[in-house]
């Protein structure tokens, strides 16, 4: 089965626009799971441009569904991962004046610098998700590293799914195989959204978990949260 994280870095950043709390991302995120959202991703960033350290110190204290901290694993980020113990962090390997995720670790190159942080998000109870590309290669180097999953940069598929969906799914149905194989949990992210969910949600059948905001909060504006997140678990057979 697969979950659907709302990830509420969007709600931050029209909240820090006037400075107060409105909306309230707290709020917002309670109300996503009262409608049906299995988890809350949220990617606290070191400029504090949406998500704040104090947002997710507050988010702790009240989800009840899987909580995902997303980041680059700078000291940082890895204490307050340490301190607030997710269910799940992501380590993507954004710079820190990025505008949003671009890419995926070459895990192959980094076996030194991602292992040990592995362990230590494991020591802290927390499971350890690494983003890659569609790429069977980096899916089997991060089971090799004892990474619990991968979430696959899903952008290229998003990208070129209206105008060959068999083309744009056939990276992404190796890398799944690759992850069955090795036993490793599949999560996705990316420019998913409710024109190519279904139809990737079909075609990996061990997905595990995709994490979503942009699109998701964009089409809310239009739809409403509530009728949003129905469509996005409709998307998932649910």
């Amino acid at each position: 089965m697969t979950r659907l994280s709302v990830n509420i870095n969007k709600v931050a950043t029209l909240r820090n626009a006037r400075g107060e709390n409105n909306p309230d991302v707290v709020k917002f995120a309670l109300h996503c799971e009262e409608v049906g959202a299995e988890g809350i991703t949220v990617h606290p960033r070191p400029d504090e441009r949406h998500i704040r350290r104090s947002d997710v110190r507050e988010l702790k204290k009240v989800i009840a569904t899987e909580f995902n901290m997303e980041g680059y694993p700078s000291e940082d980020f890895l204490q307050l991962v340490e301190e607030n113990r997710p269910a799940q962090a992501t380590l993507v390997p954004d710079k820190p004046d990025q505008l949003t995720s671009s890419s995926g670790w070459d895990v192959i190159n980094n076996r030194e610098l991602l292992k040990p942080i592995i362990d230590r998000l494991h020591k802290a109870g927390v499971r350890c998700s690494i983003f890659v590309a569609a790429d069977p290669e980096q899916v089997r180097a991060a089971a090799a590293i004892g990474a619990d999953r991968v979430e696959l940069y899903t952008k290229p598929y998003a990208d070129l799914y209206p105008q060959d969906p068999e083309k744009a799914i056939a990276p992404f149905i190796e890398a799944a195989r690759a992850a069955q194989e090795t036993g490793i949990g599949l999560n996705a992210g990316h420019d998913l959204s409710l024109e190519n969910l279904a139809y990737f949600h079909k075609n990996i059948p061990n997905l595990d978990e995709v994490s979503i905001g942009h699109a998701l909060i964009s089409d809310a504006l239009y739809l409403g949260i509530d009728e949003t997140i129905r469509r996005y678990l409709a998307c998932l057979d649910k």
